[in-house]
């Protein structure tokens, strides 16, 4: 009788883990035998079966800085990591972004074990910069999955390992695609009309962008409440993060209402007109979703200096995969309440504006289409590199 597959895998964000979720679930309707999980993740994995090395929520870090100050811990989940891979002695590893962690995993499993396959599910931005890292990544990684659509160009205009484009997993999420039809069959009054607008404010996931970006939200929802627009105003937040933002807006003049719980997001990106958000996976949900949005980021004062050696011409996924500037964005310094209202006036009524961008959005939408899921290619790569290098297994 054939022993189970034993699939090793690390995701250190929630985005990650729902990925890894679906692949694993894909994979088990594509292989008779039963899989057996070695490795790191959330909810989504280990309702399939995985028992988790840590909580995986220590590997939510993002920026220079939060790596330092998290670095001698970091280290050592690393070491504890491909330790535990090394002795399980999987079939395939599979790792999934959050790449400050999960990379350096992935290389010294390679060092200790050159002929498992290891596969890399969400290509890295080496579009956006150290460009180097796409040939090194052919040294430890066998293929890439990407989750958007012009990755794979990318990677081999740059040298890196194969890659395909298996699509994101937000163009076939139902909430996204109920916000999507609900936006679709909202009325949408002229300048002028006096009508109530509602606006989204989403400064992030992490204490480090709320404490940049709350205060000139503050001052963009007062310059929003004294204009000539009735404006209320929705703040979705995470729940690690509730103490702060409820912290923080407690002495706003005008005070949003917070929602934290998964359903409430959705209902509240139904009811807005507009968004102002932090730039990230956001803005891919809220164009996939056709919520107008502005997008603004601050950086550490660690990012600021390598800033120069960015080589993208844009931050917002949306630009990126429409290939121009259909969201505005403002980083840094031009982040001004002013600006940010008057987008905010402008995208919440029948505008050139706001015409040109969810025309934008749509284009979006059209090019990220798929019938199959993510879950379902990324599994077909996945058994055809077993197939390839373990034909025994599958």
């Amino acid at each position: 009788m054939p022993r189970p597959l034993k699939l090793a895998v690390i995701a250190g964000e929630v985005s990650g883990d729902l990925l890894g979720g679906d692949l694993v679930a894909a994979l088990r309707r594509q292989l008779p035998d039963d899989i057996a999980l070695v490795g790191v993740g959330g909810e989504a994995l280990q309702s399939q079966g995985l028992v988790s090395l840590f909580d995986y929520s220590e590997l939510s870090i993002m920026g220079v800085s939060q790596v330092l100050a998290k670095l001698p811990k970091l280290l050592r989940r690393i070491r504890q990591t491909a330790t535990a891979i090394i002795e399980a002695k999987p079939d395939l590893l599979v790792i999934i972004d959050s790449p400050d962690f999960t990379h350096r995993v992935a290389r010294i499993v390679r060092r200790q074990m050159p002929g498992l396959p290891i596969v890399n599910y969400v290509c890295p931005s080496v579009w956006a910069w150290k460009e180097e890292r796409a040939p090194r990544m052919r040294s430890y990684v066998d293929h890439v999955l990407a989750v958007l659509p012009f990755e794979p160009e990318v990677m081999r205009r740059l040298q890196g390992p194969p890659t395909t484009y298996v699509g994101h997993r937000l163009t076939s999420d139902l909430q996204v695609n109920a916000v999507r039809l609900a936006q679709m069959q909202k009325p949408v009054p002229a300048l002028g009309s006096g009508l109530p607008r509602t606006c989204l404010l989403l400064p992030g996931s992490r204490a480090g962008e709320i404490t940049r970006l709350l205060p000139v939200f503050r001052e963009t929802v007062d310059e929003l409440a004294a204009g000539k627009v009735p404006f209320s105003f929705r703040l979705p937040t995470v729940p690690r993060q509730e103490a702060l933002v409820r912290q923080m807006v407690a002495e706003w003049p005008v005070k949003p209402e917070i929602t934290v719980a998964g359903e409430d997001k959705w209902r509240a990106f139904e009811a807005a007109d507009v968004a102002i958000a932090a730039s990230g996976t956001v803005l891919l949900e809220l164009a996939l979703a056709r919520v107008p949005v502005v997008s603004c980021y601050k950086l550490d004062w660690i990012a600021k200096l390598m800033t120069r050696r960015i080589k993208t011409w844009t931050a917002a996924l949306p630009n990126l995969i429409a290939d121009y500037a259909v969201i505005p964005e403002y980083l840094n310094e031009v982040v001004r309440p002013g600006s940010l209202a008057r987008w905010a006036v402008r995208l919440t009524h029948d505008t050139a504006q706001r015409r040109a961008m969810l025309e934008g959005f749509d284009l979006v939408h059209a090019r990220m289409q798929d019938e199959r899921s993510p879950g379902d290619k990324a599994a077909d790569v996945i058994v055809a590199l077993l197939r390839q290098k373990k034909p025994d297994l599958v």
